[in-house]
């Protein structure tokens, strides 16, 4: 009874973290640059005695939806879109060199341009990108950051660093949100990467289809525990069984 007990709870375990990924993804659809996280499983027989038809279901390797999402035009000289497979690089909270798509650019009170969320974004150099006191920041479209303070000429403070990841060094998403290169080394400078300025790229999470899979999972995850109570009352009927034996 124990082996029905173990294989309805791996089952149910499965299908309590595709929920938890699914309602992350739902939760971030409307999150510019988000990216659709995947939850991939697999079945594994089970050895031993017994018909062989048993299995466990083990998580596998999972990713992201590797697409991008809708272009939405804000007409804002600091909102930037990567085109193509191209990534904006940032400074992580915990000093390594992270990957947004996210591209709404702000410039804090020092002068640094950051993310929404603090983070400074990285020149082409690999440091962080800082402007003069009150000028008017401009982009061009291969990442060119161009200051213009009063009526003085623009002057180009530096370039945006993007990269592009090949299948060589993929990018994996970290516990904060961010992707880093699976080596952990940074990846070069793109030179090549372009952008779109007065654009912002969505989540590319379907959400009528994280709605349909959160249902599916979830009438998935009833069946493995009517299985267990299957084995409870399986148990308890035997135990009766025995007693009378006795």
């Amino acid at each position: 009874m124990d082996r029905l007990i173990y294989t309805a709870m791996s089952g149910a375990n499965a299908a309590a973290s595709r929920q938890a990924v699914l309602s992350n993804n739902l939760a971030n659809a409307s999150t510019n640059g988000f990216r659709a996280e995947l939850s991939t499983y697999r079945a594994v027989p089970l050895q031993g005695e017994g018909a062989s038809t048993r299995v466990f279901a083990v998580e596998a390797t999972a990713g992201y939806l590797d697409r991008p999402g809708p272009a939405q035009r804000t007409d804002r000289n600091m909102d930037v879109m990567a085109n193509g497979s191209a990534w904006f690089s940032m400074q992580a909270l915990d000093g390594t060199e992270a990957y947004t798509r996210n591209g709404k650019l702000e410039v804090s009170p020092d002068g640094t341009i950051v993310s929404v969320s603090g983070l400074p974004f990285l020149s082409s150099g690999g440091a962080p990108m800082t402007t003069p006191p009150g000028a008017t920041l401009s982009i061009g479209s291969d990442g060119t950051v161009s200051a213009k303070v009063g009526n003085q000429p623009a002057n180009s403070i530096g370039r945006l660093k993007m990269v592009t990841p090949g299948g060589d060094d993929p990018l994996k998403r970290g516990v904060d949100g961010l992707f880093r290169a699976a080596s952990g080394d940074p990846l070069p400078n793109d030179e090549t990467a372009k952008l779109q300025t007065g654009v912002l790229e969505g989540s590319n999470v379907n959400a009528i289809e994280a709605m349909v899979g959160m249902i599916q999972t979830a009438r998935q995850f009833e069946t493995q525990m009517r299985l267990l109570q299957t084995a409870e009352s399986n148990d308890r009927s035997a135990g009766q069984l025995l007693g009378l034996q006795g």
